[in-house]
């Protein structure tokens, strides 16, 4: 039989604490929901206690949708050794598990607390004593457990037997600051869950040397019984153990272990945290990034077209997402064939490699080529009637002044037919896509929908710097990019939408 490891999410708690980032209340609220009934962690951290008004209203309505789904003892919040101010708080908050954080190392204790243990453990007892009279679980963290047992072991080991007369559910062990190397981090927890056979332990790992997802692997290898994961790997400094890595490499290397989450929400879930955090996810990023599915070589496309050379266990629709062959320098004809193919296009010999040294000396200029753009460069390359632009923005007028909202006059030309409207907007740009529904809908057309729309400058540039903006869209439930050079930003978006339009 397989091992169950519980999974807890503590992006809405730990993750928050990333520099510059905070969450609203209903964003908080939103993903809780998401976490919980879509990714199926088996817990969520949502809060410290006593931070805020606006964090207060944040758990009380985490814990009336949790109530009414019988999920309440899934959301927990970290509370302090505090004489009973922090339970106090979550029966406001209508909390029913607390984490409690009391010191995992005689260092912390003495420099921090200026306490002897035997106080600090009988502070810990009273705060248990209260939780027990208003029905509150009971688990509690050791901060700066890895150095405590690094250091002073004997505390560690003298702390566990107190708690392990204690009326609690677990203990949580926390690597504060990314120090443990993979070997420790098995060492230190094989020895403990040896010793207390009967408490459950759960593993919460810093990435500070970037040995997160290592040490995740060996805590589970080393018999934990939970892991504290956060989604993107947010967190104070170097952030926590990253949620997708640390679920692919469980459910890859130890077959052994039972996990509930849903893969294939991971990579919908990182995007919507990326969106209310305010943080780019990095393209490289395992699982989640942009470019991590995506080949560049061309040998390795001529690859997957023979036997599938170069894939992997980790495939990209196991996360709801799909292979990519990218267009640049380093493209063979095996790399362009594949997006032609996506396309519905068809090249012979001599076409393709025609297309091909124009894509590589795109390349060598470090303009960037996406598989949208390939029907125009077959048009420019092969001098084609197929591919060649139809669609003009002939004209427009954009107005912006203080106190009134933005409008656009437009005229564009439609397979040699002009059209003209008028629109407002929330900004100028928007006011241009208002005017160009308007010519679209009498035409029965539905244009896509904008999903996400990116501006960039070179770094370093002035005022007068070229701006590149790139918009991607959805239609009939895929996405595409286009993209737009200007000196002027709203200039650079009307160019990429003109290109959409050429595109569908």
């Amino acid at each position: 039989m397989k091992r169950k490891v519980e999974i807890m999410d503590t992006t809405l708690r730990d993750g928050e604490q990333t520099s510059g980032v905070s969450f609203s209340a209903s964003e908080k609220l939103t993903l809780a929901k998401l976490l919980l009934d879509e990714l199926h962690v088996d817990r969520i951290e949502v809060a410290s206690a006593r931070v805020s008004k606006g964090e207060l209203q944040a758990v009380q309505q985490i814990t009336a949708w949790a109530a009414s789904k019988d999920y309440l003892d899934r959301v927990e919040v970290l509370t302090f050794v505090d004489g009973g101010v922090s339970l106090k708080w979550m029966e406001e908050a209508g909390a029913k598990s607390q984490n409690l954080l009391t010191k995992g190392s005689l260092n912390h204790l003495k420099h921090q607390l200026k306490k002897t243990p035997e106080e600090h453990f009988a502070e810990i007892a009273a705060v248990f004593e209260q939780a027990k009279q208003k029905g509150i679980i009971n688990n509690v963290y050791l901060e700066d457990w890895s150095n405590g047992m690094r250091n002073s072991k004997a505390y560690v080991f003298d702390f566990l037997d107190f708690l392990s007369t204690q009326p609690i559910k677990r203990i949580l062990l926390p690597d504060t600051l990314g120090i443990l190397t993979h070997r420790e981090t098995y060492d230190f927890l094989k020895e403990i869950v040896q010793r207390y056979p009967k408490i459950h332990f759960d593993f919460h790992g810093h990435n500070d040397y970037d040995l997160g997802v290592a040490n995740v692997m060996e805590a589970v290898k080393a018999g934990c019984h939970g892991l504290h994961l956060t989604v993107n790997g947010m967190g104070e400094r170097a952030g926590n153990a990253p949620m997708a890595s640390a679920i692919a490499v469980i459910n890859d290397f130890l077959p052994e272990i039972e996990i509930g989450v849903n893969e294939s929400s991971l990579f919908k879930v990182s995007k919507l945290v990326s969106a209310f955090a305010g943080l780019a996810i990095p393209a490289n990023k395992p699982i989640v990034g942009d470019s991590v599915f995506t080949q560049t070589a061309g040998i390795h496309a001529d690859g997957d077209s023979k036997n599938n050379l170069y894939f992997s266990d980790l495939m990209p629709e196991r996360f709801g997402r799909k292979r990519k062959y990218a267009l640049g320098k380093m493209s063979g004809k095996a790399n362009i064939q594949k997006n032609l193919q996506e396309l519905g296009l068809k090249l012979n010999d001599d076409e393709l490699k025609k297309v091909t040294q124009r894509i590589i000396e795109l390349g060598d200029k470090k303009e960037r080529v996406t598989k949208e753009d390939l029907p125009f460069i077959i048009s420019d390359v092969l001098d084609t009637e197929a591919h060649q632009q139809k669609i003009f923005v002939k004209s427009y007028v954009l107005t912006h002044a203080k106190g009134l909202m933005p409008s656009t006059t437009l005229s564009v030309e439609i397979n040699g037919e002009v059209f003209e409207a008028n629109a407002q907007g929330d900004g100028q740009y928007d006011a241009f896509m208002n005017a160009l529904h308007k010519v679209y809908a009498s035409k029965k057309i539905t244009l896509p929908e904008l999903i996400d729309y990116a501006v960039r400058i070179p770094p370093g540039s002035n005022s007068d710097a070229l701006c590149e903006t790139v918009i991607t869209w959805s239609l009939n439930k895929k996405e595409f990019t286009s993209r737009g050079l200007d000196s002027d930003q709203t200039v650079s978006a009307i160019k990429a939408t003109e290109k959409m339009l050429n595109i569908i």
